[in-house]
């Protein structure tokens, strides 16, 4: 008797457990795009914090309502700013975020090129 309650406990919870396993892997996928606000250098994925795990039940519970990444990635942004996304959208706003490592790398070249050039 006890084999079959636990045989039965089981067999509810894991189809519990797995029967949004195609939600659960998009909101992963979704979660890893996501900055930490807290961290900072890690996605919602990564983080412990209290902060990053109430992003993780927002996104889901947007997933369950039907909303699409874009939609949810387009609330945080509205709400948090372009700062959110880990890989921020290449725009007027994010110009200088993009081309300022270029720009300092050819700085650097030409600096270095003009010192050799004295000597």
């Amino acid at each position: 008797m006890k084999k079959f309650l636990i045989l039965v406990f089981v067999t509810l919870f894991s189809q519990n457990i797995f029967s949004d396993e195609s939600l659960e892997k998009k909101a992963r996928e979704i979660n890893k795009k996501i900055r930490c606000v807290v961290c900072q250098s890690q996605s919602i994925d990564d983080s412990d914090s209290i902060l990053a795990r109430d992003l993780r039940r927002l996104i889901k519970e947007k997933l369950k309502d039907g909303k699409s990444e874009k939609e949810i990635t387009d609330y945080l942004v509205e709400r948090y700013g372009e700062f959110i996304l880990l890989k921020p959208k290449f725009n007027s706003k994010t110009y200088f975020l993009w081309l300022a490592p270029i720009f300092i790398i050819l700085f650097g070249f030409f600096l270095i090129k003009g010192i050799f050039r004295k000597n």
